[in-house]
């Protein structure tokens, strides 16, 4: 009984994750890809780099929202917090700075 609750809630958050994800992406615009990019210094982009960039963003958060998920589940907990996040970060090699314990 236990296992079979233990694996609802891990479906419960694939199941999240995924419908995050798919939805997270279309929302990323056009004007917020150039703010981003005008601060790296890039003055202008083709159209055909929207695409790439949001391609190349939805990987990177799916690694990072996977990695956060396994440390939300290790604590058997249904909801994910910061500090999840930040050891997700931590795990891949950035520091988020302003969220130490």
């Amino acid at each position: 009984m236990q296992q079979n609750a233990r694996n609802k809630t891990e479906n419960t958050i694939l199941k999240a994750r995924h419908n995050l994800l798919r939805d997270s992406a279309k929302k990323i615009t056009k004007a917020s890809i150039l703010r981003l990019a005008r601060r790296a210094g890039v003055a202008r982009i083709n159209a055909k780099v929207y695409d790439e960039v949001r391609a190349a963003l939805r990987s990177y958060l799916e690694i990072i929202i996977r990695d956060a998920a396994i440390y939300c589940q290790h604590e058997r907990r249904k909801t994910m917090k910061s500090r999840d996040v930040v050891h997700a970060l931590k795990r891949q090699g950035n520091l988020m700075y302003g969220f130490e314990q």
